[in-house]
């Protein structure tokens, strides 16, 4: 029975090759490693500042415990709720945007960027990104003739990015306009966009980036000192030399865990923005190459979930889902750029690995919405399978 043999041999590789395997064991690792990480990078520092070793440790540890909760919630929340709340998240984000640029913000070395909850700040812009992706794969789906065919179609999601990256700069937050820019720009090219309508958009963008870093001196000065840390290394490029200490005293296996010195307050945010650089010191180049594949396996993961999606005729799980991976993987690459000094310095943090409460809930809850999306349509496939399989026995299918 050909027909038979060949729907099982369909649903043989479906299930072999699926990526959510992938997608946990990384995520996991990748929680496991901050956890350690935070814990070598910040016990000094917090004895000294907070008189407990432990502080950001716990706080990490309960992170994490939470971070796997929301996963597990946003595994059993149906991807059509995400569709069909789009406005509802858009709404969420914008809120959340304008409330912190209120008294109810908290500001942190001049960037008023958290919202105190009592026990942690929410970091708005994480929220705010997730919610922003969500309306706009919805969008993608909803709008598509309009979007690809007129200007006015493409005009109104560029309309949406650009009051969300206002906002986020008001705060302000560059690291996190670039992000959510960059991966609302790529899920609409991948949503097939012509070329033509796009690069438009590229110049504008670009011409914009320009300008911002121009009219802040502070932007252009780390600009500035990023092409040359070593000129200024006790002012603006301070960060970046130390870092690069941190990786050149690690070489190739890492002085070992808990043996690093630039920790002990040479390296500013060392178990934030900067955990990169404390475990190239720990582990060395190898450590490094480790995380880096950790985090390319997870983003591969998540953009083969959404090719399957596509595929299965699943749109708006194909497009959310290659928006999350696109913020998962700018950050992550953002944050390990800035650490080598390929990118001038920005304050993002490391996803999964970075201490921080609202960067991991916010990433847990996008890889949950990647396994939920990945589930569907695997039942999707079992279901199909299954009616081929009785249509084939109804109908007595034979060689």
């Amino acid at each position: 029975m050909q027909i038979a043999a060949a729907t099982q041999s369909y649903q043989g590789k479906a299930l072999d090759l699926q990526p959510l395997p992938v997608l946990i064991v990384t995520s996991i690792a990748l929680l496991v490693i901050g956890v350690v990480m935070i814990s070598s990078a910040s016990m000094d520092m917090a004895a000294a500042t907070l008189g407990n070793s432990y502080h950001y440790v716990i706080r990490q540890v309960i992170f994490a415990a939470l971070g796997c909760l929301t996963a597990l919630v946003a595994v059993n929340v149906p991807v059509s709720w995400w569709e069909r709340s789009g406005w509802l998240l858009l709404g969420t984000g914008m809120l959340v945007l304008v409330l912190v640029l209120t008294p109810l913000g908290h500001t942190v070395n001049g960037s008023t960027r958290w919202i105190p909850m009592g026990l942690f700040n929410v970091q708005v812009s994480e929220v705010a990104k997730l919610c922003v992706i969500a309306y706009l794969a919805g969008y993608v789906v909803r709008r598509r003739d309009e979007l690809l065919n007129t200007w006015w179609g493409f005009s109104k999601p560029v309309i949406v990015l650009i009051l969300a990256v206002g906002l986020l700069m008001t705060e302000p937050d560059f690291g996190a306009s670039v992000v959510l820019t960059a991966a609302a720009a790529a899920m609409i090219f991948l949503s097939g966009v012509r070329l033509t309508r796009f690069l438009p958009l590229i110049g504008v963008l670009a011409f914009l980036g320009a300008v911002l870093i121009v009219s802040a001196p502070y932007r252009l000065k780390r600009v500035v000192s990023y092409l040359d840390p070593w000129k200024d290394q006790f002012d603006s490029g301070y960060q970046l030399t130390q870092s690069l200490i941190a990786f050149g005293r690690g070489e190739w296996a890492g002085v070992g865990l808990g043996n690093s010195v630039q920790k002990l307050f040479f390296l500013p945010e060392a178990h934030t923005d900067f955990i990169f650089a404390i475990i190239a010191e720990e582990f060395g180049l190898i450590g490094a190459l480790i995380v880096l594949a950790l985090f390319t396996a997870l983003v591969v993961s998540g953009f083969v979930i959404a090719r399957r999606a596509e595929k299965s005729g699943m749109p708006f799980g194909a497009c959310f889902s290659y928006g999350i991976s696109l913020l998962i993987g700018l950050q992550a690459g953002i944050n390990m750029a800035v650490c080598t000094g390929l990118l001038p310095t920005k304050g993002l943090t490391l996803p999964l690995v970075s201490y921080g409460g609202s960067s991991l809930l916010v990433t847990c809850i996008g890889l949950g919405v990647l396994a939920r999306v990945e589930m569907e349509r695997l039942d999707k496939v079992r279901m199909t399978t299954e009616q081929a399989g009785r249509k084939t026995r109804g109908g007595a299918v034979y060689e």
